[in-house]
């Protein structure tokens, strides 16, 4: 989600691409896959819009209806996999820099990934409602450090383990955390107690835990070691992408025409709750049959739930079919602003929101906290946020190159100059 400086690649000479917002690179190949990033980062920012002061998609019908469902998860994935791609422009991206460039590099990130951690937790402390992903973002940095000289390939290989491997070991790593254990980790993780996301939200049990979400971080990386311009590689994206939401998402809806109960997941432990009069709650504990009938009931459904699809459920579908969703995007993205000039000219004001999401993702959090009651009920709240989010960033760009708090994580990473 943040900006990163654009790594400069050695390639033949090109035909001058039109003048693009500052900060873009000037050989047309190289604009037209960095604004391509830029202009996905755009979207996932309106997505997160969309998320957080739209109604419901559920509630709303039609073609809103089906964008607003659309957002619903993908949106901070699509996130996610941009990190991953945005790492690997500040460690190197088609080669990993080595030497005193390279240990520069990896201070740079650890020092952003301290930054996400801490504008995170703070954001998670004023309790806002919204969900913030920013701590998270910090801990996936950090995680991502020993993979940055990988090639694509092991990358790959690497998010495909993971995508499988991931999601059944947090189910069991959960059921292994009681209450009490949870209580007592977090009594004395200084995070938690400040009031942000604790360690064991960040890794394990938050809404976008890093056990499960590294998967799409180390995705990004592996596109960002891709030649996007080549023919070949855009096409094998191209099938790829539309594979594995077809793979993820078919695969967990046909799993749900096989076995009925998956719709039922959740309701029989509301029923239990139902059939139990206030006493009868008050006195519910470990022992009694009431209280067990529900602990296994809620661990049955526990199992199911790694069998769907649906957004922040952290399977093994989810992760493959929004992952596909987030190639597909980047993909169109890039193949689009670099084949077509006009359109690139025309779209500037969404991709100069692509270069500053965080500063709009921290604004938005604040704008948020300023609606009236009920506000999220229509959609003029978010073509409010993104109306007002693209005419900021169009103004803003035409006389600075980042974001306001672009400008202030660049500065903060300049200390990793000091390494040697």
């Amino acid at each position: 989600m943040t900006q990163t400086e654009i790594s400069h690649e050695a390639s033949p000479p090109r035909q001058a691409a039109p003048v693009e917002p500052a900060g873009v690179g000037e050989q047309q190949p190289s604009v037209g896959r960095l604004v391509g990033v830029d202009l996905a980062r755009a979207l996932a920012v309106f997505g997160m819009f969309a998320v957080h002061v739209a109604p419901s998609a559920e509630d709303t019908s039609g073609f809103a209806g089906w964008m607003l469902e659309l957002a619903q998860g993908r949106s901070s994935i699509l996130f996610a996999t941009l990190a991953g791609f945005s790492l690997m422009l500040i460690a190197g991206r088609r080669e990993p820099k080595t030497g005193l460039a390279g240990r520069q590099a990896m201070a740079r990130i650890v020092i952003r990934a301290v930054v996400l951690l801490v504008l995170g937790t703070a954001l998670t402390m004023l309790k806002t409602g919204i969900l913030v992903i920013l701590a998270f973002y910090g801990v996936y940095f950090l995680l991502a450090l020993p993979l940055v000289r990988l090639r694509a390939k092991t990358l790959a290989i690497t998010a495909a383990v993971l995508a499988f491997v991931a999601p059944p070991a947090a189910f069991g790593l959960n059921q292994l955390l009681t209450p009490s254990v949870t209580e007592s980790i977090n009594a004395y993780d200084p995070i938690a107690r400040l009031g942000g996301d604790g360690l064991l939200s960040l890794l394990l049990n938050g809404t976008y835990p890093a056990i499960t979400w590294m998967p799409f971080v180390i995705a990004g990386m592996a596109l960002a070691r891709l030649d996007l311009a080549a023919g070949a590689v855009q096409r094998r994206l191209a099938a790829l992408g539309p594979a594995m939401i077809v793979l993820g998402y078919g695969s967990a809806w046909l799993i749900g025409k096989l076995v009925p109960s998956l719709h039922g997941v959740g309701s029989d432990v509301k029923d239990l709750f139902a059939n139990l009069d206030a006493e009868s709650l008050k006195a519910l504990g470990p022992g009694d049959a009431a209280y067990e009938a529900i602990q296994d009931k809620i661990t049955d459904d526990a199992y199911l739930a790694l069998l769907v699809s649906d957004p922040h459920s952290g399977t093994t579908f989810e992760i493959i079919g929004s992952l596909g969703v987030a190639i597909t995007v980047l993909l169109c993205a890039t193949v689009v602003m670099a084949r077509l000039a006009w359109l690139r000219r025309l779209a500037s004001p969404l991709i100069a929101v692509g270069t500053m999401s965080l500063t709009l993702y921290v604004a938005h959090v604040a704008a948020y906290t300023m609606l009236p009651d009920g506000a999220t009920s229509t959609l003029v709240p978010l073509l409010g946020f993104i109306g007002g989010a693209i005419l900021f960033a169009a103004i803003w760009s035409r006389f600075f190159r980042r974001g306001p708090l672009e400008y202030l994580l660049n500065g903060t990473t300049k200390l990793a100059k000091f390494v040697r």
